[in-house]
């Protein structure tokens, strides 16, 4: 059986290359059609590329779609990201990230890999929903940003044999909603990052490592005081020093 899967998905050989070169080449593609500003079907290329999620009975469609939801929103953010300028050199830069990422990062299956993966693809997303902010009511904003932050919990904590996975990819989930929610009628803007993605970014990021290292044995008092004392350092400084007028920054 483990002959057969190996001959099915070669992990080197000339196979194993069309296959790299086949995932290079998407970013590429989406950049020519960014560039002749066809954007929408850009975003459609994005999820055609997942083909294999529907090419099943239907019933493990919703399965699929979780499993492929980051990958899906790292293709659209890029998208956004070329969209949102027109300097052919960032629109390359983007593409080479992407490439970056369907090469090097989305292939991963170890926890870090996966972690890494959850948590870069819920910023690119909150990145890019929030250059689309102009044109979305807040609603909109609300509910995109509690879909983005539960899928990226669930893909997270696929990594680890979490029995609680749904309930805290919804407490997750909620808390981002509602953190969009309040601040988005006051919505700043640092650069091209968001207020709410950066405050998303450091909670995120920083209960994640908690969490990590608690799974792994190695989260000591010392460790979880550090981490808890950057968070709300950080979260201090960004609510103190902004500029809470009818403006954005």
């Amino acid at each position: 059986m483990n002959k057969l899967a190996l001959r099915i998905k070669p992990k080197s050989g000339f196979a194993n290359l069309a296959h790299i070169g086949l995932n290079a080449l998407l970013p590429f593609l989406l950049y020519v059609l960014v560039k002749i500003d066809f954007a929408i079907l850009a975003v459609a290329l994005v999820i055609l590329s997942k083909w294999r999620m529907f090419a099943v009975r239907p019933r493990y469609w919703l399965a699929n779609f979780r499993a492929n939801a980051i990958d899906i929103m790292v293709g659209a953010s890029v998208v956004v990201f070329m969209s949102s300028t027109n300097l052919g050199v960032w629109q390359l830069t983007w593409a080479i990230l992407y490439v970056l990422w369907l090469v090097l990062l989305k292939p991963g299956s170890g926890t870090v890999y996966i972690a890494l993966q959850a948590g870069f693809g819920q910023l690119a997303a909150l990145m890019a929903l929030f250059l689309l902010s102009g044109d979305l009511p807040l609603a909109i904003l609300v509910v995109a940003a509690w879909a983005i932050c539960y899928l990226s919990a669930r893909h997270f904590f696929t990594g680890f044999d979490e029995p609680y996975t749904q309930l805290y990819s919804h407490v997750w989930s909620y808390f981002a909603a509602a953190l969009v929610w309040v601040l988005g009628h006051w919505l700043l803007f640092y650069n091209v990052l968001a207020q709410p993605t950066l405050l998303l970014a450091v909670i995120g990021y920083g209960l994640a490592s908690i969490y990590y290292l608690d799974q792994t044995d190695r989260l000591s008092a010392g460790w979880q005081k550090q981490f808890i004392l950057m968070m709300v350092a950080i979260i201090f400084i960004v609510l103190t020093l902004s500029d809470w007028g009818d403006k954005t920054m």
